[in-house]
């Protein structure tokens, strides 16, 4: 078979798309007329090779099937180039506008930065006034507090004491104190101001003491309240320890009172052997008697100086 009408009697015999090739044109093959049988179809067809996208074939120019026609330089417009809606058959078409407008194609419009600078400069303006309200309500509420609390108290009403403490301190009570020369000497015992170094009036102090039965008595007045105190005794030894038994209200001590030579003293120095020791004792309320007694036991080479009572410590 051959394209185009090669005069068979069947039109089954002839080529339908004959039109379509050069050598079918050259023997005279015609596009159907009538849109290929269909009522008011649109007649669009063309030769092969005759409708170009980007330049426009001369008239004389044949452009064989499959071939890509040559193309003008790049960035050179073409003179004979032509919309393919202009061409013989070609399909018109339409441009359409998407409603909003695309992103960054000519024409189209670009994202709403103005609206979204809008929505920035709001939410920042919420947060500054916010943070305005919040300080004016903490502000208002350090007032209200300050108005209830009241005025701070000046310098002078805190160093104020309380009552209980003006009390207390009142009711402290000076505990007595005494020169050995001012207690009662049991027989054989004497005063003396032979060596220096005593703290009593003169210098005087009590010798005697270092015989079993010796003893010197304290009575002592107005103790306001029962309880432990700690009797201080200041005494002198020539180098050597000593001690004696300390009896109260007719009750002796189970210890006896430590008269050791501290700081070791050279032997037989008595101006430099005054010490001082204490022990501690429970007294009544009201008058109380102190004895020191050199009993059979005890180590009684010393001289006696100060008696007094203080409170027992910590």
């Amino acid at each position: 078979m051959t394209p185009g009408n090669n005069g068979a009697s069947t039109p089954e015999d002839d080529d339908p798309f004959g039109y379509l090739y050069a050598d079918g044109q050259a023997n005279g093959a015609q596009p159907p007329s009538g849109g290929y049988g269909y009522p008011n179809s649109v007649n669009r067809v063309r030769a092969v090779g005759t409708r170009q996208y980007g330049q426009q074939p001369q008239a004389s120019q044949t452009v064989p099937y499959g071939q890509v026609p040559q193309q003008s330089a790049p960035g050179r417009p073409n003179a004979h180039y032509a919309a393919p809606e202009t061409l013989p058959g070609g399909a018109p078409t339409a441009q359409q506008q998407v409603p909003g407008g695309g992103g960054g194609g000519r024409g189209g419009r670009g994202p709403n930065t103005k609206g979204l600078l809008i929505g920035a400069i709001a939410v920042v303006a919420a947060v500054v006034i916010g943070i305005g309200v919040a300080m004016l309500g903490g502000d208002k509420d350090k007032d209200d507090a300050s108005d209830k609390t009241g005025p701070a108290p000046t310098q002078s009403e805190e160093s104020k004491p309380s009552p209980s403490t003006s009390k207390a301190g009142a009711a402290k009570q000076d505990l007595p104190e005494t020169d050995a020369k001012a207690l009662r000497l049991s027989p054989g015992m004497t005063t003396a101001s032979d060596f220096k170094g005593a703290k009593a009036a003169g210098g005087v102090y009590v010798t005697g003491f270092n015989q079993v039965g010796a003893k010197v008595t304290w009575t002592v007045d107005g103790i306001e309240k029962a309880g432990s105190y700690r009797l201080n005794v200041r005494y002198g030894v020539p180098g050597t320890d000593a001690d004696a038994t300390v009896v109260v209200n007719g009750k002796a001590s189970t210890r006896p009172l430590d008269m050791s030579n501290f700081g070791n003293s050279p032997k037989g120095d008595w101006e430099h052997g005054w010490k001082e020791t204490w022990v501690i004792v429970n007294l009544t309320k009201g008058t109380n008697t102190i004895e020191l007694a050199c009993n059979q036991g005890n180590k009684c080479d010393a001289v006696l100086d100060q008696f007094s009572l203080a409170p027992p410590k910590g």
